[in-house]
């Protein structure tokens, strides 16, 4: 299972430069048109990078990009906080939740209209947003604090 989570851990954070080959081939965008992000430092980068205003190519990766980043983020929470363990979770998706495309750009429309937490880094963002959007029940019963192994 650690190899699991460690896989999830960088997949990412290793995911920031993956937009970068393609931005610098492109060079300088033409005045008025967005500058494309290529690393996800903060809340406000990965919102860009989910809910693209760019398009051709870069829009494609960069959608692949976070609908990359929000997967690691949501496996390694589950991996963290599985169903039945000690500790409680610390944002609770419904089942059926939304779709990896939907979260994305839920999460770059609530950056917009969070400002104050865009330059926090992307995790701390992320994290936020799944709080304020899937909380977890208040009286939800307390996890089983020992291993039925």
């Amino acid at each position: 299972m650690r190899a699991v989570t460690a896989l999830a851990l960088a997949v990412a954070l290793s995911g920031t430069a993956a937009l970068a080959p393609r931005a610098m081939a492109q060079g300088t965008p033409a005045p008025g048109t967005p500058a494309i992000v290529t690393q996800a430092q903060t809340a406000n980068d990965l919102a860009a990078i989910c809910d693209p205003t760019w398009s051709g190519v870069p829009r494609l990766e960069a959608i692949a990009y976070c609908q990359g980043f929000l997967t690691s983020f949501g496996q390694y929470h589950t991996l963290l906080y599985p169903r039945g363990g000690p500790a409680r979770p610390l944002f609770c998706v419904p089942v059926p939740g939304p779709t990896v495309a939907q979260s994305g750009v839920a999460f770059a429309a609530w950056t917009r209209e969070n400002p104050r937490y865009g330059n926090e880094p992307a995790l701390d963002g992320l994290l936020r947003w799944a709080q304020a959007n899937f909380p977890c029940p208040a009286g939800a019963p307390a996890r089983n604090p020992r291993s039925t192994r």
